[in-house]
């Protein structure tokens, strides 16, 4: 089915132009020439796009009326094409400040126009695909936020204080901790929660693809640029962008994430049009920062954007109080996804891991609970199949049971990475295969991981 498009300004002979070269184009149209017309349409029809006159009645040039508009018609998730003879730069940064899309001046040119409705029609197909793709792929019964020991609580109470504001949050944690997961609870106690949160990956992105994953391109910006592509700015949009492994990124790409940190601003790889990002930003690292920034590999001013409140998530041997709980969720879950019957701990193999220090953390822990639900044949699990301590007994000698293909590789994936402490580099080396081909096996099986 075609998109469609509503048309919105007072003067009828714009409305037809605009609707005959829409309309050629395959595109279907709706009319608006006044501003009651305007909010009766979209909320009643639900348009693909719209196409918004920034002046109607009260005034010829201010654009009032047009960034009155776009604030009631933001909160429908619609992208807005601002269309206006009085352009300017201050009204048209202005406009995309408010919620706009992007910004045309008349006499339009033909091109132009059709090619900026066709990027925002597909940044919002993209955008929809990928908050529908992030609900099938998140489970229902993620992991939940366990904060029994008085270290977590700590953390707790900070994060009731800090979450529901606006500040740039830093967390600091070894390798496994839960940063992400903080990241999370963050998210869902702010007052952007109804708004997406995306998360990036700092090591995984090379170093020449950095501009397009964060601000995304349009079609040719480059050599192999055969579609667009909707950055993660944008995708974040009013929610909150969690930035993982910020210490690992090169000190030349640097600059180009403390300009949007700073001013907002960005552009899309291959398009002049500004953007505007309102993101709340969260990262997250293991890295001494500061140690870096002596170093000269990590710049200070990045730094202070990043570390308005500081988060130093305490390691699993610090918080004893929540192995049971933790090891209890992991056992649930590990068990219905590998069809086993309710599987529980016996006192025998809680006491060994509450006596294990985890240098690997939760990450590690959680490894150890799924080799052991993988071994384990009868209702409880011993403490026999706790492997942990540098146990290497190969999946046969500790099992009776014939596993199948990809539940080998599954127990040795993650062998591999609690003997690498979470390190996705070092747990490649460790299985003989590339990082790239380890991380595909570690997207199929749904196994997570730290960079």
């Amino acid at each position: 089915m075609s998109a469609t498009i509503l048309i919105c300004d007072d003067d009828a002979d714009i409305r037809l132009a605009l609707s005959l070269l829409l309309t050629s184009q395959g595109y279907q149209t709706l009319e608006a020439g006044s501003v009651k017309d305007v909010m009766i349409n979209a909320n009643r029809h639900k348009p693909d796009l719209i196409l918004l006159d920034m002046n109607f009645t009260r005034d010829t040039t201010s654009g009032a009326e047009g960034l009155e508009l776009v604030s009631q018609l933001v909160p429908l998730a619609i992208p807005i094409i601002l269309i206006t003879a009085w352009g300017s730069i201050e009204l048209a940064v202005k406009g995309l400040q408010y919620g706009a899309c992007d910004f045309i001046e008349k006499p339009w040119q033909k091109a132009k126009l059709l090619n900026s409705i066709k990027q925002q029609l597909s940044m919002r197909d993209l955008a929809i695909e990928n908050n529908g793709l992030k609900k099938l792929l998140t489970p229902p019964d993620e992991l939940p936020w366990i904060a029994q020991s008085p270290a977590m609580q700590q953390i707790e109470q900070l994060v009731n204080q800090i979450a529901p504001t606006d500040a740039n949050i830093l967390i600091l944690g070894e390798n496994g901790s839960g940063k992400s997961l903080l990241a999370k609870r963050i998210h869902q106690l702010s007052q952007r929660q109804q708004q997406p949160l995306i998360e990036v990956n700092m090591a995984a992105i090379p170093v020449n693809l950095f501009e397009s994953e964060l601000f995304g391109h349009q079609k040719g910006a480059f050599t192999d640029a055969k579609d667009s592509r909707v950055g993660r700015f944008q995708l974040a949009n009013d929610g909150s962008l969690f930035l993982d492994e910020i210490g690992t990124m090169p000190l030349e790409l640097q600059p180009k994430l403390l300009r949007v940190l700073e001013t907002g601003q960005y552009e899309v790889l291959g398009s002049s049009q500004t953007q505007q990002s309102g993101a709340r930003i969260i990262s997250a690292t293991n890295a001494n920062l500061s140690e870096l920034v002596k170093q000269g590999t990590f710049r200070q001013d990045l730094l202070y954007r990043l570390n308005t409140f500081v988060i130093d998530l305490p390691p699993l041997r610090r918080r004893k109080k929540d192995i049971q709980s933790l090891s209890e969720h992991f056992v649930q879950n590990f068990s219905a996804k590998y069809n086993k019957s309710a599987l529980s701990l016996t006192s025998d193999a809680l006491g060994l891991l509450q006596q294990h220090q985890w240098p690997g953390n939760v990450r590690e822990l959680q490894h150890v609970i799924e080799r052991a639900v993988l071994l384990s044949n009868n209702e409880s699990i011993d403490a026999d199949k706790i492997l942990i301590d540098g146990h290497t007994q190969s999946v046969a000698e500790t099992s009776d049971k014939v596993l199948s293909l990809e539940q080998s590789e599954v127990a040795l994936i993650n062998r591999a990475l609690a003997n690498a402490n979470g390190q996705v580099i070092a747990a490649a080396k460790a299985l003989g295969i590339s990082r790239n081909a380890l991380y595909r096996r570690l997207e199929k099986h749904g196994i997570d991981y730290d960079a």
